[in-house]
């Protein structure tokens, strides 16, 4: 049986949440190896881009969280057959890991600093991409991303505007999202309530 190991921080949420959920949906077994953020600084120079998440197939190390989703969302059922809905899916998934690294530049930061800098991305490129996204939900019908069903598109999307609506970002304002996207916060309480979701959560220690 092929062995999976998927190893990102210790918390629920980020890059590696939706390959971990998809896993489940799945009904994949995986080692689901979570690091501190020490663990990560002595290990990073040792992974392929000095990045996590990391994906071990039978020892084998695959990077790119989208690629990962992709991968085992199509076991999953969480990614769709039809080329154009994957396509919908794919840019949905690429947008938000272009706005993930504008925040991530913000990672590090203190004081002022880090208090102009998210004032910055939050009249910038978040409000951009949260409108962008929101836009893309019409598309697709209101629901979902693509294919009119739950992909892992979906469960990117989810992770994001749940992190903004619990101010994970400071000085970044929680109510954000339902300003500028409402769309996406109806989003969030649909996929959370999608019973994949739940039962991934209830497997939880």
């Amino acid at each position: 049986m092929t062995h999976y190991k998927l190893t990102y921080f210790d918390f629920d949420g980020g890059r590696a949440e939706p390959v971990r959920i998809a896993f489940h949906a799945a009904g994949i077994e995986f080692e689901d190896n979570r690091i501190s953020f020490a663990e990560f600084g002595k290990m990073r120079k040792t992974t392929r881009f000095n990045s996590v998440p990391v994906l071990e197939i039978d020892g084998a190390a695959v990077t790119q969280s989208n690629a990962m989703c992709r991968y085992i969302g199509k076991m999953a059922g969480l990614y769709p057959e039809n080329e154009l809905q994957a396509l919908y899916c794919d840019e949905a998934m690429d947008a938000l890991e272009d706005l993930m690294h504008y925040i991530v530049a913000t990672f590090g930061l203190q004081g002022d600093e880090l208090k102009r800098a998210r004032e910055k991305l939050a009249d910038g490129w978040l409000s951009v991409y949260l409108r962008g996204l929101d836009e893309l939900l019409t598309r697709g019908g209101g629901d979902y991303f693509a294919d009119n069903q739950m992909t892992v598109a979906d469960l990117k999307v989810f992770m994001q505007t749940k992190s903004l609506l619990a101010g994970t970002l400071d000085h970044v304002p929680t109510d954000i999202a339902e300003r500028l996207a409402p769309g996406l916060v109806a989003h969030k309480k649909r996929i959370e309530s999608d019973p994949r979701v739940v039962a991934y959560y209830a497997s939880r220690p």
